[in-house]
């Protein structure tokens, strides 16, 4: 089991990771906070966390193998088919190391997230 991070930013988080996850994060991270205007960055349960109007929207944390993305149960469900290639779990999607992020799926559930936390639709 990995050490919980201690950290007490985001950049301190991802600066725990070697090079290539925390390009992995960085990128995940740049995705989220352009899918999400006026997101606020947190950490909560020890993991990089996005904030909108005093809810959580999405969160993600590095891993030896994988990037887990967590934008909660009913942002997996409403994107079950296109996150079939992936390990999945309540909640969760990893994004195995080394190979390219889905930019497009995941700027999609991050906008449905803001919409269903915020009841307001994205254009």
């Amino acid at each position: 089991m990995q050490k919980r991070s201690s950290a007490k930013s985001i950049d301190e988080y991802i600066a725990e990771f070697p090079a290539e996850t925390r390009k992995m994060l960085e990128e995940l991270r740049a995705l989220i906070k352009a899918s999400a205007p006026g997101v606020i960055e947190t950490i909560s349960y020890a993991i990089p966390t996005f904030d909108l109007h005093g809810r959580h929207v999405v969160h993600f944390a590095g891993f030896a193998k994988h990037i887990g993305f967590y934008p909660t149960d009913s942002g997996i469900k409403a994107f079950e088919e296109e996150l079939a290639p992936y390990k999945s779990g309540k909640g969760s999607v990893q994004f195995p190391l080394g190979q390219p992020l889905p930019t497009d799926l995941i700027r999609r559930i991050v906008k449905f997230r803001v919409e269903e936390s915020t009841g307001k639709r994205l254009r």
